[in-house]
This record gives C-alpha cells, sequence and structure tokens, in this order.
C-alpha cells in the first residue's frame, strides 16, 4: 500500500502557523513512509475564497520546501462528483430529503435548548414519504446517522475515541440549491484521491465522526486518522496578533528562515530524544507519529528566535547577503549597489554572529550603504567626543599610509596606535566603529573597515571631523 497524505486548506485568509505545521508532519509523514504528499485546495466557500489567499498558500509552502507530488486539485471543480455520491446515497436508502423551511428549524432548535437539550435536527423528514412535502418545495439532502451503538475512531495520536450514536444528528450532504456541504466534498476527495492518513488540527475531532458516516454509508474503508493538538500562545490561551506572528507570511517578514520555523514547529508537539536542530534529510528520517504528544503546544517566540540564529549561523552567505539587499531596497539614506553588496557579503561571517533575524541582519547590515553625514546614536555621539576625534584623526593618518587594506594589515595598524599611545584596543576601535556605522555595534572593526574599503573609510572619518 503507498502511503498518501494530504494538506488541504480552505483559501480564505493566510497560512497559519497551525495548518503549516499540519502541512509540514503531513509532508514529512508521507516522505518517511516513501509516500506521496497532495495537496487540495478546498475553495468551494466561493464568498470568502480568493486567489490571493491560493497564491499565499503556493508561496507559503513553496518556502517552506513542502513540495506536493502531484498538481494541486481544486475542490469546487470536483462539484458533480460530490453531487454524484450524494444522490448515490440517497438511491440507497441511506439518505433523504429533508423540506423543513428555516422556520421550523428555528423553532426545532429554541424547543430543545428551552428542554435543555441539544440543538439537533430531529429527524422530521427521516421517514416521512417525500410526497407528503409541497410541490416544487426546497429541500436538502440530509445523510442518515445510526441512532444506536457507538462510533469509534481510531486515532493515532489521541488513541480511541468514542462517541454514541444517539449523539449525532442527520449530516446534510446537499445543500437547497444544489451544492455539497464541506464535510460530505472532504471525504469524496479524500477517498477518491486515495488518502490512507489524515492529518489535521483536533478541533477537526468532531467532523471526523459525522465523516466516517459517509465512509460507512458507503461502504468505503476509513483512512487512518491522527489529529494533532492545537498551538497556543506562551500564555496557554489561543493563539492571536497580541501575541505575535501567526502565518507563515508574518515570519517570513519578520525575518525568520524557512529552514528555522520548520525545525521549530517540527519541535513543537512532535520529539525525539534530545535532537533540536534537524535537517530536512534527518526530520525525514526521523519523523513518524509516535512522537506526536496528545497535549495542546505553546509558542515560544524566544526559542524560535534563538533556533532561527543558529540556522542564519549555517547560512550561505551569498544568500543572507541577497535578502538582506532585498530589504534594504527603497530605505531612505542607504545606497543599494554593486558596492554596498560587496562590502556587506564580505562582512556576513561576522554579521550573522550578531543577529537573531533577518530584521535584526538587514538593521546591522545597513551602514555598509550609508550616504555621508551618517546619523548617530547617542552613544555613538557620546564616542566621538574629543577624545574620540583626537584617536580618529591619529589612526586615521596611519590606515591612509596603508598599502593594503586587508583584515590582517589593520589589525596591525590598530595595536600598533594603541600601543604607541599606551590605550587598550578597545579605546581606539569605539570610536572607528562608531564613525564607521552610526552606532557602537559592528563585526570586528578590522573587517568592517576592510569591507568598507579604504577610501570610504577615510571619507567616513573626515565627515565626522568635518574636513
Amino acid at each position: 500500500m503507498t502511503i498518501r497524505t494530504r494538506f488541504a486548506p480552505s483559501p480564505t485568509g493566510l497560512l497559519h502557523v497551525g495548518n503549516a505545521r499540519a502541512a509540514l508532519f503531513n509532508f514529512l509523514f508521507a516522505r518517511h513512509h516513501g509516500g506521496e504528499f497532495l495537496l487540495r485546495i478546498e475553495d468551494t466557500d466561493k464568498e470568502r475564497s480568493t486567489q490571493r489567499a491560493v497564491d499565499v498558500i503556493f508561496d507559503g509552502l513553496s518556502w517552506m520546501g513542502i513540495t506536493p507530488d502531484a498538481e494541486p486539485v481544486f475542490q469546487s471543480a470536483r462539484q458533480d462528483r460530490h453531487t454524484e455520491v450524494a444522490l448515490e446515497l440517497l438511491e440507497k436508502g441511506m439518505a433523504y430529503r429533508c423540506y423543513c423551511t428555516p422556520e421550523e428549524l428555528t423553532a426545532m432548535r429554541e424547543k430543545a435548548m428551552a428542554e435543555k437539550r441539544p440543538p439537533r435536527y430531529d429527524g422530521t423528514w427521516r421517514d416521512r414519504d417525500p410526497s407528503e412535502a409541497p410541490e416544487g418545495a426546497p429541500f436538502v439532502v440530509r445523510l442518515k446517522a445510526p441512532r444506536e451503538g457507538e462510533t469509534i475512531i481510531h486515532d493515532l495520536v489521541q488513541g480511541d475515541v468514542r462517541v454514541a450514536n444517539i449523539e449525532m444528528d442527520d449530516l446534510i450532504i446537499l445543500r437547497s440549491d444544489g451544492t455539497p456541504t464541506y464535510l460530505h466534498a472532504v471525504v469524496v476527495d479524500d477517498h477518491d484521491m486515495a488518502i490512507t492518513h489524515v492529518m489535521r488540527g483536533d478541533d477537526h475531532l468532531t467532523n471526523t465522526f459525522r465523516q466516517a458516516m459517509i465512509y460507512r454509508a458507503m461502504g468505503w474503508d476509513l483512512p487512518h486518522f491522527a489529529h494533532l493538538p492545537l498551538i497556543h500562545g506562551p500564555d496557554g490561551a489561543k493563539l492571536s496578533k497580541r501575541h505575535g506572528a501567526q502565518s507563515v507570511v508574518e515570519f517570513r517578514e519578520e525575518g525568520y528562515l524557512p529552514e528555522a520555523l520548520c525545525n521549530y514547529l517540527l519541535r513543537l508537539g512532535w520529539g525525539h530524544g534530545d535532537a533540536e536542530v534537524l535537517s530536512r534529510e534527518e526530520q525525514i528520517k526521523l519523523f513518524d507519529l509516535d512522537g506526536v504528544g496528545r497535549s495542546p503546544s505553546r509558542m515560544d517566540y524566544v526559542k524560535l528566535a534563538h533556533l532561527n540564529g543558529v540556522w542564519m549561523r549555517q547560512a550561505d552567505d551569498t544568500r543572507l547577503t541577497t535578502d538582506v539587499m532585498e530589504r534594504l531596497e527603497g530605505r531612505e539614506g542607504v545606497v543599494c549597489n554593486d558596492k554596498t553588496r560587496a562590502r556587506i557579503q564580505a562582512m556576513m561571517s561576522g554579521l550573522k554572529e550578531r543577529a537573531k533575524t533577518l530584521v535584526e541582519l538587514t538593521e546591522n547590515a545597513a551602514f555598509a550603504g550609508f550616504t555621508l553625514p551618517l546619523t548617530f546614536t547617542p552613544k555613538a555621539e557620546k564616542l566621538l567626543g574629543d577624545e574620540g576625534r583626537n584617536v580618529l584623526a591619529g589612526i586615521g593618518k596611519d590606515l591612509a599610509a596603508l598599502d593594503i587594506f586587508t583584515p590582517e594589515a589593520i589589525d596591525g595598524v590598530l595595536r600598533a596606535y594603541a600601543e604607541k599611545h599606551e590605550m587598550k584596543l578597545g579605546s581606539v576601535a569605539q570610536p572607528l566603529r562608531a564613525a564607521m556605522t552610526g552606532s557602537t555595534t559592528s563585526p570586528g572593526i578590522d573587517l568592517t573597515l576592510s569591507a568598507l574599503g579604504q577610501d570610504e573609510v577615510l571619507a567616513r572619518i573626515a565627515s565626522v571631523l568635518g574636513a
């Protein structure tokens, strides 16, 4: 048997981090077992589904490196097939036409609530002859739910979950306008796509019991179900904007690498010993459902940022430089050209050691493209008082005399100057750093000066000195 999993989002908004984790788990499970991972866009809600949301899903999955093994299936294109199955259930006597009016349904709910019963459909048309309905009256098609016994879902994460059948009402599978309902369409699509494992959030567990009725009414084998615990905010409440980023787009904009986000989401609710930093190859090798916990997970943005820093330090310098240049494009006071790119690339090994996100990295690298005169932070201005300016004036002459402007040569000049004037090396480096960056942070000062180049270093010193 070929293992087939699927990710089936509704294109009604951004790709939420909980959905992204579900997609990742489905992808890794399929790859681990040598199976197939499929993508289905559940776009039957025409009022809320948008092409922009579809594009966001495709873009987000691509950014995360989650690639389906076949062209995406659009649920809306399969409406005829959904209807066909519903009519087959009617013919089998497993479903029936319900002619209740909206007013009758409202009265039914209000009565049940007044009697402190769950507001379920009471089966008014379940056993009535359709000939009793007014001629031409609209109807929905409902599935006949079993009324005795219980339904058991053998869940691969939650264990056996049971519901008494008396608790379930007769599910609508076709609306009065002839369109299939979401719960019905999902079952038909999963069956036709030969999905063997359905992995999704445990907020779908109730839906699973209702969908199981459709499988059994059609005589179809049920797939294996695995309901994943939800992701909460750090305080245990439902994840919301007040906690921080919630969607893949937001995490990308805030400067997280896809490797880091995927690594973090994998470890959020799944564990394998003490393994923390895992490559995609390692993830595929190790991932299986026996490592998924049953309890809700809590986002830890501090831990994510730390993990992102780890992945950034491992990332290719050219790739990071390209991302930084894209983020700097159009920023006032920053020239984005080949010279700026070369400077950032030359400093990247030092820059990435000090940043946890691409946003931080961009802020730290921006000075490479600053135009003169620079704007200084209060701490930098303090370093550029009379004493600092004296250092700049003296060290500037020594730097101008250098024939080769390499980090090694620069380091030698700075150390010689500090020794000659009986100063600590930091007392020489800090005014230089402030003059070069407008702040008090940068990679090693020798690397920074070398990357900027001799002419630019001297120009920035001159700008501070007012020459």
